[in-house]
């Protein structure tokens, strides 16, 4: 990724450097968005999303190339920027939960604060990618169909990424993006029926996730060490397929979603205090890669 990363720079430097005049503010703009996060933590981090945005910025670059009037160009350069600083927000986000020990309450204080420093950053992205859709309505005559279904789930990827960074706790693993609910939220005490306020925020987070609705889910259901193994384990285990069955409700693929109680196993807290143990109690959502279930 480094080695495609320093051509797409160097491509980018060479048009610069002979063509200054004419190259369009978003391109240069998605240019340098990109050039900030692959300088940052982002290549480490959340290398799946870094490549997102310099697959983007490559297309751009391309489109610009075969005709540098073309407002395709400044569609796909729009994209491309937006992409590059989601991953520079997200790669941010990971670093200071790598910074930090304990609870999962630290941690979500800790992102609170972080999306709170990047919410002007990402207010201004939803409000740009509003006022780009009226532009993407004038210029739809002149892109063939392959060309405008690709803008389209490019710009609805963009959007449920920072959608999901504003709802939840969310974190970039190896096995996909990890979306963290608190168990309090979704279910009272010893119950797995999910309570009223829970359906309101799971909207949102079916809502996000049909943006990229060929990717595989996990839902995994989790408890305190309160309670026998099997009590736990069965336990969690309505709780996850109560939170899948919402979604697949909602209008996501039940062949693309499994749930899995998980019991008291992989703590993310201490189980000796009420606190770890309320810490412990959660539901995660993980969004794989497409395929692989």
């Amino acid at each position: 990724m480094k080695m495609m990363g320093s051509l797409i720079m160097i491509a980018c430097a060479a048009l610069l450097g002979g063509c200054a005049a004419t190259v369009p503010s978003e391109l240069v703009n998605a240019r340098l968005a990109y050039q900030h996060a692959s300088a940052g933590p982002a290549a480490q981090l959340v290398p799946a999303d870094l490549h997102t945005a310099q697959e983007a910025l490559a297309r751009a670059n391309e489109a610009f190339a075969k005709d540098a009037k073309s407002y395709h160009t400044l569609d796909l350069a729009y994209v491309a920027q937006r992409k590059a600083e989601m991953a520079d927000v997200l790669a941010s986000i990971a670093a200071e939960q790598n910074k930090k020990a304990g609870s999962e309450k630290a941690y979500q204080v800790t992102q609170g604060n972080l999306l709170e420093e990047n919410k002007e950053d990402l207010s201004q992205t939803r409000t740009a990618l509003a006022a780009s859709e009226q532009n993407s309505r004038e210029t739809a005559a002149r892109l063939s169909a392959e060309q405008r279904a690709r803008v389209e789930a490019d710009r609805k990827a963009a959007d449920a990424l920072a959608a999901l960074a504003k709802l939840a706790a969310v974190k970039e693993e190896e096995r996909g993006l990890v979306i963290t609910l608190s168990g309090s939220v979704l279910f009272r005490s010893d119950e797995s029926t999910l309570m009223s306020g829970a359906q309101s925020r799971l909207d949102q987070v079916a809502s996000a996730l049909m943006a990229s609705h060929d990717r595989n889910v996990v839902v995994e259901g989790f408890t305190d060490s309160q309670g026998t193994d099997q009590y736990n384990l069965d336990l969690s285990q309505r709780r996850a397929n109560a939170v899948r069955d919402y979604i697949v409700q909602r209008g996501y693929d039940a062949g693309r979603i499994q749930a899995h109680g998980i019991g008291e196993g992989r703590p993310i807290a201490d189980n000796a205090t009420a606190e770890g143990r309320a810490n412990n109690r959660r539901v995660e959502i993980v969004l794989g890669h497409a395929g692989k279930l």
